[in-house]
C-alpha cells in the first residue's frame, strides 16, 4: 500500500506493508476449521477412552472378586444381609442385559454361583457414561451370566441361566459403537479384545 506523505512541500511514497481484509479473513476462516476438526477428533477420543477404561475397570473388578476370594474376604458389615461378618463361600459378579449400565460385585452365602439379591450385593459398579453392556456370550443364554470364585484355588465358575459354562464374554459398546470384548475362561484367564 503507497501512501504519500508531505514533508518539506515535497511528496514521498512510503512503503509500508500491511493486511488486507481478504487475508485476515481468510486467516480466520483457517483458524475456525482447523478449530472444528480438532474439537471434533477430541470428542472422538474421549469416548474411545471412556469405553477403554470402563472395559479395563470390569477386568480389574473381576480381578478383585478373584481376589477377595483367594483371601477368603469377610462380607462388609452393612451388606450380605447385615450382622454378623460372614465369610462367604464365593465372591464373583452379576451381569443382566436388563441392567446394561451397572454390574453388580456379590458374595455368594449359599455356595451356587449365583446372584440372589438383595442379601449378597457387596457393591453395585456403574459403567462410564455412554458405556453400556451390549451382549453376553455363553453357549445357552444370552440374558445374564455370573463369573464367581470359589476358594482356595480359586476354582472359576461360569453360568448363565441354564447352567454352568467353560467361557464367558462381555462386550461393551460405546457412544460410538465401538466395542470391547471382556472374556473370562474356566482356568480364570481375563482377556480383553
Amino acid at each position: 500500500m503507497k501512501l504519500f506523505q508531505v514533508s518539506n512541500g515535497v511528496k514521498q511514497f512510503n512503503n509500508e506493508k500491511s493486511f488486507t481484509l481478504v487475508e485476515i479473513l481468510v486467516s480466520i476462516f483457517i483458524i475456525i476449521l482447523l478449530s472444528g476438526i480438532i474439537f471434533a477428533n477430541y470428542r472422538q477420543s474421549g469416548q474411545q477412552f471412556a469405553l477403554q477404561r470402563s472395559a479395563n475397570k470390569l477386568a480389574q473388578d473381576i480381578r478383585r472378586a478373584q481376589a477377595m476370594a483367594m483371601g477368603a474376604k469377610e462380607c462388609p458389615i452393612n451388606k450380605c444381609g447385615g450382622p454378623p461378618a460372614i465369610t462367604p463361600s464365593r465372591y464373583g459378579l452379576e451381569f443382566t442385559l436388563s441392567n446394561p449400565n451397572y454390574y453388580i460385585l456379590f458374595a455368594d452365602r449359599n455356595d451356587n454361583g449365583t446372584y440372589e439379591p438383595p442379601d449378597n450385593e457387596v457393591e453395585t459398579i456403574p459403567l462410564e457414561e455412554g458405556v453400556s453392556i451390549d451382549r453376553l456370550f455363553t453357549i445357552a443364554s444370552q440374558t445374564g451370566l455370573w463369573i464367581s470364585f470359589k476358594p482356595p484355588d480359586p476354582i472359576t465358575v461360569i453360568r448363565d441361566p441354564g447352567g454352568p459354562r467353560s467361557l464367558g464374554e462381555i462386550r461393551l459398546i460405546g457412544a460410538n459403537n465401538q466395542t470391547k470384548t471382556i472374556s473370562v475362561n474356566a482356568a480364570g484367564l481375563i482377556g480383553i479384545q
